[in-house]
C-alpha cells in the first residue's frame, strides 16, 4: 500500500505543526515549508502526492507557488486562507488549485478533504482494468492512459478538470447541473458550487477548446447547466 507524503507550507508553524500532527495520525508522511519557495525546493527533491499551501505568506505566496507547480505538476492542491469572500476562492482555483479551506477550520474536515483529493489523484492516475476510448470530434478520452487529448495532442488537466471532463464525454448529450457536476466529482453535498465548478468548466475550456469563448465541445445550456455534444 502507497504511503503518501502531503507538503504542508504555511508561515504560522503552530498551524504547520498542528496540521503535521493530524496527518501523521492518518498514516501520511509530512513534509512542512515556511513560505512557497521553500515549498517548491522541497518538491523538486521529494515525491509528494499532495500540497496544502496557505495563500498568505512571506518570500512566495500560494497563489504563486500553485501558478508554477501547474506548469509541471498535476498533484493536487488545498488552498488555505484567512479570507471567506467568493472573489479570494475563485482566484485560488482559477490559477489551479483542487480545493479552498477557509481559516480557522476544523483539523478533520481538512483530513477528509485531504482524503477526497488524493483518492481523486490514485483514481486519475491508476489504470482501472478497462480499455475504452470515447472520440467526440476530435476529443478523445483515453480511460487506460487516463489523458483527454485534442486533435491527437495531449490536454494537461489537473484530476478535477479530468473528472469533469470524463463525467461530461461519458454521458455526452447530457445536461448536468452546477449540483449534480459537484456532487458527482467533488463527492460531497453541494453547497455555493456554482463559482467553483464555473471556474474549473473555464480551464477546462482554455484547455481544450481553439475559442473558449465559443466553444465547440462544452456548451452551457442556460438555466441548466452544461453539456458536451454527442
Amino acid at each position: 500500500m502507497t504511503k503518501f507524503t502531503v507538503l504542508v507550507a504555511d508561515d504560522d508553524q503552530e498551524i504547520r505543526d498542528g496540521i503535521e500532527i493530524y496527518l501523521k495520525n492518518e498514516g501520511y508522511e509530512v513534509l512542512k515549508a515556511a513560505d512557497g519557495k521553500e515549498a517548491l525546493e522541497l518538491l523538486e527533491k521529494n515525491e509528494v502526492h499532495l500540497l496544502i499551501l496557505d495563500i498568505m505568506m512571506p518570500n512566495m505566496d500560494g497563489i504563486t507557488a500553485t501558478f508554477k507547480i501547474r506548469e509541471n505538476r498535476n498533484i493536487p492542491i488545498i488552498m488555505l486562507s484567512a479570507k471567506a469572500e467568493d472573489s479570494d476562492k475563485i482566484h485560488g482555483l482559477s490559477v489551479g488549485a483542487d480545493d479552498y479551506v477557509t481559516k480557522p477550520f476544523h483539523p478533520m474536515e481538512l483530513m477528509a478533504r485531504v482524503k477526497s483529493q488524493l483518492r481523486r489523484y490514485v483514481q486519475f492516475g491508476t489504470y482501472d482494468g478497462k480499455q475504452q476510448k470515447i472520440v467526440i470530434d476530435g476529443l478523445t478520452l483515453d480511460e487506460e492512459a487516463k489523458e483527454i487529448t485534442v486533435e491527437d495532442v495531449v490536454v494537461k488537466l489537473t484530476p478535477i478538470e479530468y473528472k469533469i471532463t470524463e463525467l461530461l464525454m461519458k454521458n455526452a448529450g447530457r445536461v448536468f447541473s452546477i449540483n449534480d457536476i459537484y456532487e458527482r466529482v467533488w463527492n460531497e453535498e453541494a453547497y455555493n458550487a456554482e463559482n467553483i465548478v464555473a471556474v474549473h468548466i473555464r480551464k477546462i475550456r482554455e484547455k481544450i477548446e481553439t475559442d473558449p469563448k465559443n466553444p465547440r465541445y462544452v456548451k452551457v445550456v442556460w438555466g441548466i447547466g452544461y453539456k458536451i455534444e454527442k
